[in-house]
């Protein structure tokens, strides 16, 4: 008798330790995962701005991010998730940067200055689709967009990861990548800095996350 009561404290023990393992477990999983569902939730929950955001919300599931082979101007590795934990408005183009591009770099820098004591939580890219020699850029567009991240990468990499908008194309567009690495908004050719600008303060206030 007495040894059989042994083997039930033992049983019921281990069932304690396995029960308390398991509660361990997910309390893990969910501290993980709560950033993510927080992400989730201002996103398709909330939806900043309701009805009237600006940009065109992406569904990351459907635009996973490629590997994209990113580089330095040095020619060195370095890809987009160096940037991880920082809201990333990105932008396309080549080194010839024509006036649209141009635009789209400088309201870019004004957007992110626009965000007052929240600013460091974003930063901006340029990705750029094209091999020409860097000192080609022109060196007062430099000096105005001082602090925009550039990265070489291949185009035809972007084309199967960034979508468009019907009658643009990938150079047309900003788009927003959230603090986790999912591109999760679009905004449209010839876009409205001011409007840009109330998706972002929205962004950056709902959530937490960057």
């Amino acid at each position: 008798m007495e040894k059989m009561e042994q083997t039930k404290s033992t049983n019921t023990s281990q069932a304690s330790q396995t029960q308390s393992g398991r509660w361990k477990l997910l309390l893990v999983i969910a501290v993980c995962a709560a950033p993510m569902l927080a992400s989730y939730f201002t996103y398709f929950v909330i939806k900043p701005g309701a009805a009237t955001n600006y940009g065109t919300l992406l569904d990351p599931r459907l635009y996973p991010m490629p590997s994209l082979n990113t580089q330095d101007l040095q020619g060195k590795p370095l890809g987009l998730d160096a940037y991880k934990g920082k809201w990333l408005m990105v932008q396309v183009d080549s080194l010839a940067c024509d006036a649209q591009c141009q635009k789209k770099l400088l309201d870019m820098r004004q957007l992110r200055t626009a965000q007052g004591k929240e600013m460091d939580r974003i930063e901006r890219v340029w990705l750029i689709t094209d091999s020409a020699d860097t000192q080609l850029i022109d060196q007062r567009l430099m000096a105005g967009i001082e602090g925009t991240r550039l990265l070489k990468v291949d185009a035809a990499r972007l084309q199967t990861w960034l979508p468009v908008e019907s009658d643009s194309a990938i150079r047309d567009h900003i788009y927003l990548i959230d603090p986790l690495g999912n591109l999760m908004m679009r905004y449209p050719k010839n876009a409205d800095a001011n409007k840009i600008k109330k998706d972002l303060s929205k962004l950056l206030k709902a959530s937490a996350i960057g």
